[in-house]
């Protein structure tokens, strides 16, 4: 059977910093059937300076006239003390905590809340001493490769390896770092090249709206899910408008295990379910025109009808020939016994 794919719900930043909407999220995640509930750690001050120019997409988004990131970013931090509140609210509603970290700072501290999993997003990518601190922990790597090309993933992937962390613990998700993704510019099968490539797990950090996308990637292979969602998508901030809402998320959720289910293992035969529709909808060997005792059966005298309960067509050959042993009438459905 297939390995179940690990469905990961991204608040990120979609609490707009507000705690009470944090926990909503962790809630929406959890009654839809996500695995993971995943939220954001960085501090502003390491991760942008206060000169960087927002994304077209932060812009558009929020409007607010601030050409900058770092009063949007500084905004939205979540602290040490609030992951530890985030994590013990996820535990009681039976969902897996993840937190991305920005900044090796904030990497270090996750590391400490005890968390099983890194998740690199797709920026530190390019981020030499982040992957080497991220690689000497030696956990589980969920690391995300948008605007990446493979020689870029073949570097950051050495640096992991190198620091001490086996590519057996690595998944690499593919992924398009604009939100949202134009359907155009997903290439979901840059996943398969990935897998070719390194040997190592795959999945897909999907943008696009909607969840055909990543529904398609669990067809194709992936592992791992990853897709943001928000309480409402009109809410203001910079993710809102890329993000699934609740009844989307939990649509992806099940549409999901319904690939997986429906992928099977690989093996061509009946399935439980068609076996008795076999008779149905096969044929078996009848008769095209009425036959007395002794006549000799030629191609012309048989005629392939529904039911297939009787003599298959298949053994046509084996049946042009034979004697019949009595009178039979046309359309008669032939059985060895009527043969001599």
């Amino acid at each position: 059977m297939n390995e179940k794919t690990l469905i990961i719900a991204e608040a990120g930043v979609n609490h707009n910093g507000d705690m009470k909407i944090a926990r909503q999220l962790i809630d929406i995640a959890a009654e839809s059937g996500a695995d993971i509930v995943k939220f954001q750690m960085f501090k502003a001050a390491k991760l942008v300076s206060k000169h960087a120019k927002k994304a077209a997409y932060q812009e558009r988004n929020l409007g607010d006239g601030d050409p900058t990131q770092f009063n949007m970013l500084k905004k939205l931090e979540t602290s040490y003390e609030m992951h530890v509140e985030l994590m013990e609210y996820s535990r009681k509603t039976d969902i897996s905590f993840l937190s991305t970290a920005f900044d090796t700072d904030s990497l270090i501290e996750l590391d400490k809340l005890g968390l099983d999993r890194i998740k690199i997003p797709s920026g530190e990518i390019t981020n030499l001493p982040y992957l080497k601190t991220a690689g000497s922990l030696g956990k589980e790597i969920i690391l995300s490769t948008g605007m990446a090309d493979l020689g870029e993933i073949e570097d950051a992937l050495e640096i992991l390896t190198q620091s001490g962390t086996s590519l057996e613990k690595i998944t690499v998700l593919h992924c398009n770092t604009e939100y949202p993704t134009p359907y155009e510019d997903v290439n979901l099968r840059a996943m398969n090249t990935i897998s070719r490539a390194f040997g190592v797990r795959v999945g897909y950090s999907d943008h696009t709206p909607g969840i055909e996308v990543p529904v398609a990637a669990v067809a194709l292979g992936a592992t791992v899910i990853e897709k943001h969602f928000t309480i409402d998508r009109t809410m203001p901030g910079p993710d809102h408008r890329a993000s699934l809402e609740p009844d989307e998320l939990k649509a992806m959720v099940q549409s999901i295990r319904n690939i997986e289910c429906a992928l099977g293992n690989g093996i061509k035969k009946s399935s439980p379910s068609e076996t008795r529709n076999k008779p149905i909808a096969r044929k078996s060997i009848h008769l095209a025109r009425s036959l007395s005792t002794g006549d000799i059966i030629s191609e012309g005298d048989l005629i392939m009808l529904r039911p297939g309960d009787g003599i298959s067509p298949m053994q046509m050959d084996w049946v042009i020939g034979k004697k019949v042993r009595k009178e039979l009438s046309e359309g008669h459905k032939l059985e060895i016994g009527d043969l001599g």
